[in-house]
């Protein structure tokens, strides 16, 4: 019988050569070095092998333990070889396999942060617990009650969005033959719907003035201030400012573009620049405009900020979570502009809420922009005498 310190110290030689265990069980030495488990049995009076795995990834123990699994197949006259076909296609046909396999296919057209999302979703909140189990025996209230660990967490939108997530999936394995049904399709009503704005944002005018006299009071890094600052003027998603990159922003122009690739509707987007905004941009350049990101990482100029860096800013001025969000200066921009008349379009065309119609959504790309190139100046201009309509405040708000 073979021991560990005889296989260690094994020498590969200029031929394969086998080391016996017992029992069908032996190991093949490679002249490189390799050694492989093979199991060598009788089935249907004809010799077959199976591959046991690579030592040391398997040891001696778990190789025995696989040849006595093996063995007591024979013996109720199962094939190893055919069991473990059958055990294979089952593991390809679980729902984690499956799931992985739409998230593959599908993430060619998302923007490479929401293909991560979703697989991190299913990860967190799905595969541990129905992620094993053949995604065609799957029903109702096993998923209903994933969902219900999700919403237990007061996490209602992720819950939503992992029953979205997972009702892709099962129409996906519908279309490739794998389930007969979409189980999801039971669980309308569910959940409770999700109320009220997911995005906390300050919308009062006086408040509004506050938050951008806070931000001009932040004593933190000069990049992440210059963020607050362009996330207030240019209310892009906060995905979109801090990936930012120089070679998209054309100061002479007054514009940014930013690629379709990086953009929720996969359409490229201009934002025009104000005057405040380019000196923004300008204020920025000799800092960090030798390098890809407008806003890197304080860690690596390969990379850029970090998403929780704006956020994190606005939680030491004292603005708290249910009050103000990094998303949040999209909210009060839209707000504030709609209230003061602007053209509705004008304004979801500056957002770049997604267009459902891909065609209308490539020529929208620019459409209303000599518009916005004025909303976007009258935005700025309106910040800055908010800002001024009162004393500069301390580095940290108090709390109400």
């Amino acid at each position: 019988m073979l021991t560990d310190t005889g296989i260690r110290n094994s020498k590969p030689r200029e031929r394969p050569y086998k080391l016996f265990d017992g029992q069908g069980l032996y190991l093949t030495v490679q002249p490189k070095g390799q050694r492989w488990w093979r199991f060598k049995y009788q089935s249907h009076g004809k010799e077959r092998l199976l591959s046991l795995g690579v030592y040391p990834a398997v040891a001696l123990k778990q190789a025995r333990e696989r040849r006595d699994e093996y063995r007591r197949l024979i013996a109720d006259g199962i094939d190893p070889a055919v069991q473990r076909k059958i055990t294979e296609q089952a593991s390809a046909d679980s729902f984690e396999a499956v799931a992985r396999e739409w998230q593959a296919k599908r993430s060619h057209a998302w923007t490479p942060q929401h293909a991560e999302r979703v697989l991190r979703r299913f990860q967190n909140d799905v595969f541990p617990w129905i992620g094993s189990r053949p995604v065609g025996e799957l029903a109702a209230p096993e998923v209903l009650a994933v969902l219900r660990r999700i919403e237990s967490r007061s996490v209602l939108d992720t819950a939503h969005r992992a029953l979205q997530n997972c009702s892709a999936v099962f129409r996906y394995a519908v279309a490739t033959g794998r389930a007969s049904r979409d189980p999801c399709a039971d669980l309308r009503g569910a959940l409770p719907p999700v109320r009220g704005n997911h995005h906390a944002a300050i919308t009062n005018p006086k408040a509004v003035g506050e938050l951008l006299r806070a931000i001009e009071a932040y004593q933190g890094g000069l990049v992440t201030k210059c963020a607050l600052k362009l996330a207030a003027l240019l209310f892009v998603r906060p995905g979109e400012l801090r990936r930012a990159e120089w070679a998209e922003i054309d100061l002479d122009s007054s514009e940014w573009r930013i690629p379709a690739g990086k953009m929720k509707a996969r359409v490229e987007h201009i934002v025009p620049l104000s005057r405040q905004a380019v000196a923004m941009f300008e204020e920025l350049q000799p800092l960090t405009g030798a390098g890809r990101y407008v806003f890197p990482s304080l860690r690596t100029a390969e990379r850029p900020m970090s998403e929780n860096a704006v956020l994190a800013a606005l939680r030491r001025m004292g603005f708290a979570k249910g009050e103000m969000t990094g998303h949040g200066f999209r909210s009060l921009a839209s707000t504030l502009l709609n209230e003061q008349g602007w053209s509705a379009d004008a304004i979801e065309r500056q957002l770049a809420h997604a267009e459902r119609d891909a065609t209308r959504a490539a020529y929208n790309r620019a459409e209303y922009l000599g518009e916005r190139r004025k909303m976007m100046q009258a935005w700025a201009d309106y910040l800055d005498s908010l800002r001024v309509g009162g004393q500069v405040v301390p580095l940290v708000r108090k709390q109400a």
